[in-house]
């Protein structure tokens, strides 16, 4: 008899759902929230509200475009955190419902964890153990991956996300929310070299990313002093010289903890692992160091349902349920 799992992300600002059989996509419906643009940034309220406008028909979609009617699904796997809390009970609020009205059992999923997972949905897929470094605008990991559900965070930010840190530096830099994407664009146009920013050092594995927001805020503000035109003449070699070093700062650790554990698998996760500088780097140093590598196509890198679902289909072969009075959590450990 197949397994057919439901999947909901609701943790940030993309309202997802997923069906999944046997662990195969059939399904992955994202509805994204243009009104947060406006902001700057992703307002808590306004992401909750939206999530409510949109997981009704969200699921009714991922759904229909599977073919599958609600009755035949095996369970209901969502997002129960990290992430923001009002959106986060969006999401589990309506897992829990459809659960008990269809009487399947309810798996809560870890969001950083479903990154992770979102390698086994297409191949080629790593070989355990693996490195998982794990970027987006909240978190930054380095992840030793034992087993599908077996994961050890070795090394992980102490202050802001590297994803963060990419949109902080494109609101100075004057552009729109999200910023990190369009850094990646305009840097393919630069010189990486020319400017340099401070870097913050973390002992073993971990990470730091608020002294480089603020070495950069420094730079443009002195700069700007001099000439108002300065970021705008020079647009292209700013966002080539923050992207390289962001992405030095993550490739610097992740270099070392393989070095160190004698791991030659290794992958990216996370809505940062879409960055082609990000990319390009850590292919180079497969080459220099023997590496094999894994990057998640860029549908899965991003927050979705489809990562949810999969991480939900593992938990179930394993019958791992939770109980129907499960609540959300802003902060969820590995």
């Amino acid at each position: 008899m197949s397994t057919i799992i439901l999947g909901i992300e609701s943790s940030c600002d993309e309202t997802s759902a997923a069906v999944l059989q046997d662990g195969r996509v059939l399904s992955n419906i994202i509805a994204g929230q243009e009104v947060h643009r406006q902001y700057g940034g992703v307002v808590p309220e306004l992401a909750s509200r939206a999530h409510q406008q949109h997981i009704v028909p969200v699921v009714d979609s991922a759904l229909q475009q599977a073919g599958i009617d609600k009755q035949q699904l095996s369970a209901v796997a969502f997002t129960r955190g990290p992430g923001l809390l009002g959106a986060l009970i969006v999401g589990t609020s309506f897992a829990k419902a459809l659960a008990l009205g269809l009487d399947i059992p309810l798996i809560e999923v870890n969001h950083m964890q479903a990154h992770i997972l979102a390698h086994f949905i297409e191949a080629p897929r790593p070989q355990f153990p693996f490195l998982c470094l794990t970027v987006s605008g909240g978190h930054t990991q380095l992840v030793l991956v034992r087993d599908y559900l077996q994961m050890e965070i070795i090394g992980q930010t102490q202050d802001d996300a590297a994803g963060e840190a990419f949109d902080k530096a494109a609101k100075l830099l004057g552009l729109p929310y999200p910023g990190g994407p369009l850094i990646d664009k305009l840097a393919a146009e630069g010189d990486p070299q020319r400017f340099a920013f401070a870097r913050s050092s973390m002992p073993n594995y971990d990470y730091s990313f608020s002294g480089i927001k603020t070495s950069i805020l420094y730079f443009l503000q002195k700069q700007k002093q001099k000439d108002d035109d300065f970021i705008s003449r020079n647009l292209m070699d700013l966002a080539a010289s923050i992207q390289y070093n962001i992405v030095a700062m993550l490739t610097e650790k992740l270099t070392k903890a393989a070095n160190d554990l004698g791991i030659k698998e290794i992958a990216l996760a996370g809505g940062v692992s879409a960055n082609s500088g990000l990319r390009a780097a850590v292919q180079q140093l497969a080459e220099e160091h023997g590496w094999r590598t894994y990057f998640p196509a860029l549908e899965y890198c991003t927050d979705n349902a489809a990562m949810i679902a999969m991480a939900g289909y593992y938990k179930y072969q394993k019958q791992e349920f939770c109980s129907l009075d499960v609540a959300p959590v802003a902060r969820y450990a590995m």
